[in-house]
């Protein structure tokens, strides 16, 4: 049974739209926006419980699409990258994805990756990097984001975070989750990242 997405396009499409930063314009005008559809079976994860605090936390700009997850997130197909053995039981049902265009996507682009990625309160997302460049921007706001050798900095929903080719980045959420955009460019598109970062979870 394949499920109309396009909605789900064109809400992403619209929240980029009312971002007010060069480096996403210049990403967006790289994208072809006509893209075809991938029928994907469903595959929920247990931090969409996070999704209704989540629509709270939005700021209006972004709570369509937070809506629109919430509404429909029993319908789109959310994928890990780690499992307990990287980083513990609690990370991983507290952490997922959803790549809403891409190689493997709800819509197929082989040049641009682009999704949501949802980490629950307090979980730290270890070091990491990766060949593709990649552009973040917060739906919430709470979260401590680190890049290179600085410290974590607190980031408001809304700020444009910028991971060029290679750099060493983290997440740290504290009492509420993250909800944030992404996209990759520039480098293998579904690549798992290198992990360079001691923190871990709890591996109970």
């Amino acid at each position: 049974m394949t499920t109309d997405f396009d909605e789900l396009l064109e809400c992403f499409h619209g929240f980029l739209d009312t971002v007010d930063s060069p480096l996403v314009h210049d990403a967006m005008s790289r994208i072809g926006w006509d893209m075809p559809a991938r029928p994907l079976a469903p595959h929920p994860l247990a931090c969409l419980r996070q999704l209704d605090r989540i629509v709270e936390l939005a700021p209006e700009s972004a709570r369509p699409l937070a809506r629109l997850l919430a509404e429909r997130r029993g319908d789109l197909r959310w994928g890990q990258t780690y499992s307990a053995a990287d980083f513990g039981k609690t990370f991983v049902e507290n952490y997922g994805w959803l790549e809403v265009f891409g190689t493997r996507g709800h819509f197929v682009n082989d040049e641009v990756a682009a999704g949501l990625l949802i980490l629950g309160p307090d979980i730290v997302y270890p070091d990491h990097h990766h060949v593709a460049e990649e552009i973040y921007i917060p739906l919430t706001g709470g979260t401590e984001w680190r890049m290179g050798e600085s410290g974590f900095r607190l980031r408001d929903a809304g700020k444009v975070i910028h991971h060029a080719s290679n750099v060493n980045h983290a997440m740290r959420t504290g009492k509420e989750p993250l909800l944030a955009l992404y996209i990759w460019r520039g480098g293998p598109l579904a690549a798992k990242s290198t992990i360079t970062g001691t923190t871990a979870q709890d591996k109970s």
